[in-house]
């Protein structure tokens, strides 16, 4: 794939799957704009010192003033809305709060930053979400609705989004991962078969490709990433 003269921004892009997508798309020679909101994964990020990437520091993508901070005055070929947060529980465990912050860094950040990407798109692009697979399998989110509802929404919004722009040349597709294979995973479940858990590069693959300019055709598609999970 060929990303040369494309600029990509990378919600998330510091984390475990961000840092494989970021890995490929400078492999592809892209440009990268990387907001973060954690200085500690700012810090061990493999990338910081390429010339490719710029690191933009945000307090949260749920709010429009810094989704707005890092998309202004960019023209994007692709956005690829990675950032997101985890949280299980029951319902009758679940307060308003939980609820809301699990709406908020899921659904809303991505509603913004694809609002944000798609007035930042001058002619064809790409816009790429992250949705999860309780998103698609309902039944699986039991012990954690309020992530499942949220990332429902992400897969949702990717539908209608895809349908609203595709006249415009963009076209908007999300993946929809297992469990990955990722260190904090294997800490959070140490007796999991790791093996049959989808890496983060494998996922990334998927990623990079609908993000691309190679994929002409796909729109409107939840795509499942579950390896052999």
């Amino acid at each position: 794939m060929d990303y040369s003269g494309k600029h990509v921004v990378i919600t998330g892009g510091t984390g475990a799957l961000g840092t494989a997508v970021v890995a490929g798309l400078l492999a592809a020679d892209a440009t990268c704009t990387v907001p973060y909101v954690h200085e500690a994964e700012a810090q061990r990020f493999l990338h910081s010192g390429d010339p490719n990437v710029t690191l933009i520091a945000v307090a949260d993508l749920a709010d429009g003033a810094m989704v707005a901070k890092v998309y202004g005055g960019l023209t994007l070929w692709a956005s690829i809305h990675i950032a997101g947060g985890f949280a299980a529980g029951k319902v009758a465990d679940t307060g308003q709060a939980a609820l809301m912050a699990q709406i908020d860094s899921n659904l809303v950040s991505c509603f913004l930053c694809c609002r944000a990407a798609v007035n930042s798109i001058k002619g064809d692009g790409r816009i790429v979400n992250v949705a999860a697979r309780p998103a698609l399998e309902w039944r699986t989110g039991a012990g954690m609705a309020a992530y499942t509802v949220a990332k429902a929404g992400v897969a949702a919004l990717t539908a209608a989004l895809a349908e609203e722009v595709a006249k415009d040349g963009i076209l908007v597709n999300a993946v929809a991962p297992s469990i990955m294979d990722t260190p904090a995973n294997r800490k959070a479940m140490p007796k999991a078969d790791f093996s049959l858990w989808p890496k983060v590069e494998e996922v990334a693959a998927t990623i990079l490709f609908l993000a691309s300019p190679d994929n002409r055709v796909t729109r409107g598609a939840i795509v499942p990433v579950y390896g052999k999970s």
